[in-house]
This record gives structure tokens, sequence and C-alpha cells, in this order.
């Protein structure tokens, strides 16, 4: 499997700029788990800690589907791993497939882009319950780019650890 990746514009509105380095760092995402098999996506390779790189995948399902979901969209479900909302479950890979993770942040992706693609402006609001306050989409794009580009670091030294490959 190869992911595509396309840059950010150089010029371009906030909206489409947002839209545009979100889009880059979910696949920086995938270009890390790229032809790595579910062994390999399961691996735990910095020792002692159990991240991986298909923990990350589901983190970022979660993440996708809390804050544009749960929160833009004010839809009540449940997180994907953990019906009791510890957000840590999602970590657990151990029993997971790329087929399983993947197919669920797939998912989750496209209802964010959907979510964003119908809000009428960035300045549209959801509720946070976590920080207790409102909060705007464009805050959530910001934050969930800070999210990837923070986890794809995690991810790149996963990714070094299975097979050596850097870059990307």
């Amino acid at each position: 499997m190869t992911t595509e990746r396309i840059g950010p514009p150089m010029r371009a509105g906030e909206r489409e700029s947002l839209r545009a380095f979100l889009d880059f760092h979910r696949a920086t995402l995938a270009l890390k788990c790229d032809d790595l098999s579910d062994e390999q996506l399961r691996s735990r390779s910095m020792p002692p800690s159990t991240l991986t790189l298909l923990g990350l995948v589901r983190h970022l399902a979660e993440v996708e589907r809390t804050w544009f979901r749960r929160v833009i969209n004010a839809e009540d479900i449940p997180l994907l791993w953990s019906p009791e909302g510890d957000y840590q479950a999602a970590y657990d890979a151990s029993a997971s497939t790329r087929s399983e993770a993947f197919g669920a942040w797939q998912a989750e992706v496209e209802h964010s882009r959907r979510i964003e693609a119908a809000a009428e402006s960035l300045d549209v609001t959801g509720y946070q319950p976590r920080w207790g306050e409102d909060v705007s989409l464009r805050l959530v794009m910001l934050h969930l780019i800070h999210e990837y580009a923070r986890h794809n670091g995690h991810a790149d030294l996963l990714r070094e650890g299975v097979d050596g490959v850097v870059g990307a």
C-alpha cells in the first residue's frame, strides 16, 4: 500500500489551509504504517513503552470521533474501544489488525470531513464536556493538527524501531 500525501497550499484561505494541513498530517500517519504487517504494526519498538503504530491509529480514530462527532456534531455516541469512556483503551492494539484499526480510523476521518464541510463557518461551536465550555470548529481543527503532529513524531520513532525506515 502506498499512501499519497499532498502538501498544503502555499497561499490559501484559513479554512482551506486548516483542511489541507489536517489532511497532510492524516496522510503522514498512514505513510508511517505503509507496507507493514499486522505484527509489525503491533510492535512495541521502544521498551518499556507499550505504544504501537496500530495503537496510534486507534487513538486518532477516537480523537476524530470525539472532536468532530461528539463535540461539534453533538452526537451521543460511545467511544469505539471503551464503553466506559477510557481514552487510553484505544492504545491497546494487542489483538487489533490493520483492517480493524484503519477501517475505524478511515470511517471517522470521513465523518469528520463531512461535518467540517457542512459547517457554515469555522465559528460553529460545540460543547466540550471535558473542558466545560463551547469550542469552535477552528479550535477543533487546530487541536487535531496538534494531535496528529505530536503523534506523528511518535510514529517516526516507532517506524524506525520496527524496520529502520525514516523520513516522510
